[in-house]
């Protein structure tokens, strides 16, 4: 009788395999919710705080924090010895978290202030979605604990994958969250509505939430099939505080290079659309190959490959270069192998199953530290993106360190490979006092000689790879060495805000008699000035009188002789300021507080304070909000220039913002909406947009005049809608503004943006 009953229970208990599949599902699908929340909640933001990288950053350290949260809820979670206690009150968490849903950004805390939005951001994004967040983030320590428990009870490493290692399923959680990320922009945006997404979400958050009380219900029917509650795991040996102090560093490392290496590359390489998923999903997929049973990629392989690519990347990354597609493969590469290498010793290091939440905050507490040092510590304490390279150093000091004895070799290979790192900076040092060398070396032909010599610096630098300490120390040299070199003649101002760096450089022009000043932002030239008394207060680039945006600015001036009153979204230099007549009225439209500074001090610009005629008024903030304020038929032009820049602010180009811009119009009103943007194709919504409205639009392309001189003008986009059908009369006039053929791209709206679809025909036209 006793046989029988045996074989009754062994047939009554699912295969070791099908619950490994049970559980990968439900941590898969916990992952894609989390990180599919993750850019949809920042896309809910944008309309305050737009598109800049930096709201991404600061975000990101709030989704960090919340994770942190889950986590410590998860572990907390564990001292309730019974598994069916814990489902149930994981269950009822995740009801009431449900109450928030569907989820949306909550007004409680009003508008932000621009000069210190960040803790707005973070407390914002805390009581709009934070309940929801941490919740599901618990999911995947929580199952793998519950499956370690379900796992042991079942005869631990019976056949079953992972059946004595839960950590696999952080593998699938990855990997969810990594498919996720991927399909946000290139399916989930372009397919389905915010309000959609914010739906559609719901419903998925509802379905797992099925699915944690079928898992529930499956533990409870295999205590009756044992006759007995799930064993509480062994905890196992505590971890030792030096070994939380490590796995802290391994998880707080990567987590600020993934920051640290999207900022870099946008602000010294090559502004890009979706540029933050590239290093966000190659981080997430560090973890999907560290945590696999069997890593595709060897530790030691691992360790090898990272030392070359580490110093190759500190050899380029101070310089700025026109191969920016290698840049890119080099810089990416070397966070994917050190994120990966962190991450391998993160995994080597994981506890026994009994601390397996634990483990899991440490390395969530890890992620927050790098979070908060790159959002939230590096925009005060730098006036440019140092964070990047000095973790890149310091991620050398956590490859593992030898025991044996240092070698003679070693410590010269060290002290070669430091002095040849120092010798740029020494050699341009005696350039200075060597004129005959100034005078027939372009400084370019020196930056590649230093490039050069920190090449071979970077080769002693690989030979050291087996001692973490020598291997870092030469690393830094190299650095120091390169930015030394790269930034030592460069800029004259350089400053960093919430909103980005910005830098300010002189260049000499001949055919404006001299000095030119010229405001970047990122990698995107956001104006210039020359200095000579003749050239001064002439509007160069974008806004020279011969483009588009000139052209509308005389048009004002002679449709409103007695005075104008213009509107300009974006302030960068000041330029349009020139334009001012001492009977027209001017406002600016700025989010960002360091760039009306820098364009209204005389030193760097003098458009606004010294060629305007009268005041010109600045108001800080998001453009769609602080325009709200203004009062209705006020404005002859209106002109929208915040599309060329390294993120695009979408909700400035929807069908409601243009409603909202007609409505600031007088009946002859006009807005011309500055479309230039090398990366995303954003012509045909703005005129899909003014179509939806019936506002009567024209369209030009403005090439910029061979014999044109430098700087003086730039090739310009721009779409011009009226109020009225007069008040396009004077652009009708002119056969340079044409009308474009109607579009089937679909208009976007604050429910609707399609990036990705923008990006595809960016890339369509320049491959024609």
């Amino acid at each position: 009788m006793t046989d029988v009953t045996e074989v009754q229970v062994a047939t009554r208990r699912p295969a070791p395999q099908a619950t490994a599949i049970l559980f990968a599902i439900a941590v898969f699908t916990s992952a894609c919710l989390v990180f599919v929340v993750q850019p949809m909640a920042t896309k809910l933001i944008l309309p305050t705080l737009g598109g800049s990288p930096s709201v991404w950053n600061a975000a990101m350290v709030f989704f960090q924090t919340a994770l942190l949260v889950g986590y410590l809820y998860a572990h907390l979670l564990q001292r309730i010895g019974s598994m069916r206690l814990q489902a149930a009150v994981h269950l009822g968490l995740l009801l009431i978290a449900a109450l928030f849903l569907p989820l949306r950004i909550s007004g409680l805390l009003g508008d932000p202030d621009p000069s210190a939005p960040t803790v707005w951001l973070l407390a914002t994004l805390a009581v709009s979605i934070g309940a929801p967040f941490a919740v599901l983030s618990a999911t995947a320590p929580l199952l793998q604990a519950w499956y370690a428990r379900v796992t042991a009870m079942a005869g631990g490493g019976d056949g079953a994958p992972g059946g004595n290692n839960p950590y696999v399923l952080y593998a699938a959680s990855n990997l969810g969250s990594f498919l996720a990320l991927l399909a946000y922009p290139a399916l989930i945006e372009p397919l389905v509505s915010l309000s959609g997404q914010r739906g559609g979400w719901s419903l998925g958050y509802g379905l797992f939430v099925v699915m944690i009380a079928g898992l529930g219900v499956f533990a409870w029917r295999r205590r009756e099939a044992v006759a007995a509650e799930p064993a509480r795991l062994e905890p196992g040996p505590r971890i030792a505080w030096r070994e939380k102090g490590l796995l802290i560093l391994l998880a707080a490392a990567p987590s600020s290079l993934m920051l640290g290496v999207t900022a870099h590359l946008s602000t010294d390489v090559a502004s890009a659309p979706f540029l933050w998923v590239i290093p966000l999903a190659l981080y997430l997929l560090t973890f999907v190959i560290a945590f696999q049973a069997r890593p595709v990629i060897p530790i030691y392989l691992t360790l090898a490959i990272q030392a070359g690519v580490l110093a190759a990347c500190a050899a380029l990354a101070a310089f700025r270069t026109t191969e920016w597609l290698f840049v890119f493969g080099v810089n990416l590469t070397a966070f994917f192998f050190s994120a990966l290498m962190c991450h391998q010793l993160m995994a080597e290091r994981r506890p026994a199953p009994g601390r397996l939440t634990e483990f899991y905050l440490l390395l969530s507490l890890g992620g927050v530290i790098g979070g908060v040092f790159n959002a939230l510590i590096a925009p005060v304490v730098f006036n440019m993106v140092w964070e990047y390279p000095l973790v890149l150093v310091a991620v050398g000091l956590l490859r593992p360190w030898r025991g044996r004895e240092m070698r003679t070799w070693e410590i010269i290979a060290c002290v070669i490979g430091v002095l040849i790192a120092l010798s740029g900076p020494l050699g341009l040092a005696l350039v200075r006092y060597a004129p005959d060398i100034r005078a027939n070396v372009p400084d370019a032909e020196l930056v590649r000689i230093a490039q050069a010599v920190l090449g071979i610096a970077a080769l002693f630098a690989f030979l050291l790879r087996d001692r973490a300490v020598m291997f870092s120390v030469v690393i830094g040299a190299m650095v120091w060495s390169g930015y030394h070199v790269a930034r030592g003649y460069d800029w004259t101002l350089t400053e960093r805000s919430f909103f980005g760096v910005m830098r300010v450089a002189s260049t000499t022009i001949e055919g404006l008699d001299g000095p030119v000043h010229v405001l970047m932002h990122g990698t995107t030239l956001h104006g210039a000035q020359a200095q000579s008394e003749r050239y001064r207060c002439l509007p160069t680039l974008y806004y020279a009188t011969t483009t588009p945006i000139g052209q509308a600015g005389m048009i004002a001036h002679e449709r409103h002789p007695d005075g104008a009153v213009i509107g300009v979204v974006g302030q960068g230099a000041g330029a349009m300021a020139a334009y001012k007549r001492t009977q027209d009225r001017m406002s600016f439209f700025e989010i960002d507080p360091m760039v009306d500074r820098l364009s209204r001090d005389p030193r760097w610009f003098s458009f606004i304070n010294g060629c305007a005629q009268g005041a010109v008024r600045t108001v800080l903030g998001d453009a769609r909000l602080t325009m709200e304020q203004e009062a209705p038929g006020s404005y002859d032009l209106l002109i929208i220039d915040a599309f060329s820049s390294d993120a695009v602010p979408t909700h400035l180009l929807t069908v409601e913002a243009i409603a909202g811009y007609l409505r600031l119009l007088k009946p002859d009103g006009v807005v011309v909406l500055h479309l230039s943007n090398r990366n995303l194709e954003i012509t045909l919504p703005a005129e899909a947009a003014a179509a939806a409205l019936k506002a009567p639009a024209l369209h030009q392309i403005y090439r910029e005049r061979p014999e044109a001189v430098q700087m003086s003008e730039s090739s310009t986009e721009a779409l011009v809608i009226g109020k009225s059908e007069a008040a396009m009369a004077p652009y009708r006039a002119d056969p340079r503004w044409r009308r474009l053929e109607a579009t089937e791209v679909r208009p976007w709206t604050d429910d609707y943006v399609n990036l990705f679809g923008s990006l595809v025909r960016q890339i369509q036209y320049s491959a024609q």
